[in-house]
Parts: C-alpha cells; structure tokens; sequence
C-alpha cells in the first residue's frame, strides 16, 4: 500500500468515526440530562433576546440536531465522491467545523434548559455560545491543517531505479521527503479523542458527576495523544540534515545536522524486531515503528546506537544523506 491510499484510507475512516460519534454525542446530550430538564426542551432563541421563542420535545431536541448533522455530512461525502477529492484540506475543515458547531449548540442548549421546569424559563448562555464558535473555529483550523499536511508530496531528489549514493551537481540543492502512517493507531486516537471531549464537555457543562468526567476525561486524553503521536511520521533531508516530526501536527520533531550523521543505509524491519509498534527502544537502538517495511536506519556522531524512522522510499534518503556528509565542510 503506497502512502496515498494509506492516506485516502485514513481519511475515510476519520471521517466515518468522527460522523458517528458527533451524532451520537448531540443525540445523547439532551437524554444525559433528562432528569434535570423540562417536558419540553427550549432550542431556539430569537435575535437580540435571551428569551426562547421555541421548543420541541425531548426526543425531537435530541434526533433533530443530529439528523442535521448527518443530512450535513452525506452531503459533504457526495460532493467528494463527485469530485473526487476525498483528502482535499476544505472536506476536513467542513466537517470539524460544522462537528464542533453543532455539538457546542447541543451543549449550550441543554445548559440552558438545565434546572428549569418550564421551556419559557430558559435563558440562552451568551458565553457557551461564544465559546462554542470559538471551538469550532479552531476545530476548522487544525482540519486545515491536518488536510494539508496529509496530502502527499512530491519527492525531488532522483529519477528511475534508485541508486545507493547520490552525486550532487554542483549550485543545486536535493530535498528528500518521506512520509508513513498508521490508520489503526489513527482510528485510536479519533476514538478515544472523541470520548474525552465528550467527558470534558459535560465536565463543563455539569451534566454529570465530576468524579466519573475526570475518571474518563484524563485516561482517554492520554491514550489519545500516545496513539496520535504513534499514528504518522514524517522524515525530511536536506542540505540542514535529517528532521523527523511525529503525530499529525509535525510535533515533537528530532533533528540531526547532515554534518553529525556518519552512516545511512535502508533496512526492513517488523514491529517483532523493534519491539513492537511506536517509539521503541531495543536492541537495534531506537525505532519508530509506524508500519513494518523499509525504515530509514542512520547513526549520528557521538550516539550510541542506531536510530531508525519507518518511512516509505527510505534507500533514496539515506542516498542523500550519505552524500550530505560526504560533501560536508573540512
């Protein structure tokens, strides 16, 4: 599998997860808090009043937004099926962003029905809504971000059958970039993600006890951001070195100077052989392990042992580190 439709694939599977769970949170929410909120839900407030001026039922409050939010998203996944243009930046962003509106809506709805006997009594929550817009907007951001930086890019150096050295022509610069990722530790990480947002949003809105929010809040949290981090990595060599960045942010990154690393070479290695799957530490030295294959295996001055990144086209990289340190100064 080459690193596009690894990534095609992810996407679709980001997608559907974060479809489902953001339907099930809106529709959960109103029945969460069921016993603290009146035979009819306010959920909708006129424009220049805290007043509501309408209301549904508690089923309707509950399956409404989340029909809308479904109705949303088929939309979205035709239009991409049309075009074709499943991993495009604006697709992610969409559906963050309308994600994170609706379920912040959700929230500050139920917030503001909480404790009241009747609907009319509810007072719309100015700054859940602000910060509810706020959420969302950060959420389309970061989708931004996550579609361009998931979208394959093209590797200059070398043309044909690969060869283990490079010869550097004279005025120009080479750029190696490579890139792997993990769908399953992706799929993880969404999964656990979407809980604990979900525990932390009902933290804040005090739909449940404080005690078990925090018992699901903070693991869930963790696991997410052990396995984000574990889900993709990409490697990069230049002129500077060698830069590997972990997780979809391209954060926390390690960096060699090209004058530092005295070898490279390609070498396959499996998840048994690195012990296991992540950032391993083993007899081999240190691996990161995101899909059993090629790995990029390099030994930098005054280490003591090897560091290798798993990463697709990984003969050609270290082809061109190998050269960087030839040509290197003195």
């Amino acid at each position: 599998m080459n690193d596009r439709t690894s990534h095609e694939r992810a996407v679709h599977w980001g997608t559907a997860i974060w479809t489902a769970g953001a339907a099930g949170l809106i529709a959960a929410l109103p029945w969460a808090a069921s016993g603290r909120l009146p035979d009819r839900v306010a959920t909708h407030w006129g424009s220049g009043s805290d007043a509501p001026d309408g209301s549904m039922p508690l089923w309707a409050a509950s399956l409404v937004p989340a029909l809308i939010w479904l109705v949303l998203a088929l939309v979205v996944a035709l239009v991409v099926r049309r075009t074709g243009a499943a991993a495009r930046p604006w697709t992610v962003t969409t559906l963050l962003f309308s994600g994170t509106l609706l379920v912040g809506a959700q929230i500050s709805a139920v917030r503001a029905n909480l404790g009241h006997g009747d609907w009319h009594q509810a007072r719309l929550p100015t700054v859940w809504v602000v910060v509810a817009v706020v959420a969302a907007a950060v959420a389309g951001g970061g989708g931004w971000v996550l579609g361009t930086r998931g979208r394959p890019t093209p590797r200059p150096v070398g043309r044909g059958r690969r060869e283990p050295a490079l010869a550097i022509p004279e005025g120009q610069r080479l750029v190696w970039f490579s890139r792997a990722t993990n769908p399953w530790f992706q799929a993880l990480a969404a999964v656990t993600g979407l809980v604990a947002v979900s525990a932390g949003a009902a933290l804040v809105g005090g739909l449940a006890a404080p005690g078990l929010l925090w018992s699901l809040f903070v693991p869930f949290a963790l696991v997410s951001l052990a396995a984000a981090g574990c889900a993709s990595v990409q490697a990069r060599v230049s002129e500077q070195g060698l830069e590997v960045a972990f997780g979809p942010l391209g954060w926390p990154v390690r960096r060699w100077a090209a004058r530092d690393i005295e070898s490279a070479r390609a070498e396959r290695r499996t998840p048994a052989q690195a012990g296991g799957w992540g950032y391993r530490l083993s007899s081999l030295g240190t691996t990161v392990m995101v899909r059993g294959g090629e790995c990029l295996v390099v030994r930098a001055r005054d280490m003591r042992a090897e560091f290798a990144v798993s990463v697709d086209d990984a003969e050609r990289g270290a082809a061109l580190l190998n050269a960087l340190y030839a040509h290197r100064p003195g």
